[in-house]
């Protein structure tokens, strides 16, 4: 089968995706109003973009009235945000934040989550995830026509904070961490299944 996704509606098209490209890490995205606001979104269209400078990236779809979710509103305005990793333990508070709350409720007080004041940034950090990377605002990149709009935001990290017991010689201990990634539908799995390969010599 041979499918163009240009001939897809944008339900369709997105469904495609999302099972083709998996699995997808989940960023956990924290910022906060011009109004003082705490924000709370995942978001699974996401990357490791560069790692000297540090810099991620991920992908926001527009409402489905064309309007602009919160999170890009937010950084939109402040040009900060924090990436957090969402670990077995906060699945159940991550799929709660995806909620549409409306701007002036907190995704943090509806997960039962603490939102800590970050050290470079403004947006909050939350205290529970195990790694969490305070991030400035490079650039958007826009795709679509409205209503069908995406933004991609790219940014630079400026601090990672790792859990004590997950950073050891130099790496992040992934068989701790035990991370969850997006499928396609309202699929997720789990990273507890590892294996290594050496890369072959030059």
């Amino acid at each position: 089968m041979k499918i163009d996704p240009k001939n897809l509606s944008r339900g369709d098209a997105h469904d495609l995706l999302v099972g083709a490209v998996v699995p997808r890490p989940i960023a956990w995205v924290s910022t906060v109003a011009e109004n003082g606001a705490f924000n709370l979104a995942p978001f699974s269209f996401y990357a490791a973009m560069s790692c000297k400078p540090a810099v991620v990236g991920f992908g926001i779809g527009s409402k489905r009235n064309g309007q602009k979710k919160d999170t890009l509103r937010n950084i939109e305005a402040t040009k900060e945000f924090v990436v957090c990793v969402v670990d077995e333990t906060l699945a159940e508070e991550m799929n709660i934040t995806a909620t549409p709350y409306p701007p002036d409720v907190s995704e943090f007080k509806e997960a039962g989550l603490t939102p800590v004041k970050a050290d470079l940034v403004k947006a909050p950090i939350v205290t529970e995830s195990p790694i969490k990377l305070e991030c400035r605002l490079l650039q958007i990149l826009e795709f679509g026509e409205f209503p069908d709009t995406h933004s991609f935001i790219i940014g630079e990290v400026l601090r990672i904070h790792v859990r004590d017991d997950l950073y050891v010689d130099g790496e992040i201990q992934m068989s701790k961490l035990r991370a969850i990634a997006r499928l396609g539908g309202e699929l997720y799995c789990h990273t507890r299944d590892i294996f290594e390969m050496k890369k072959p010599s030059e």
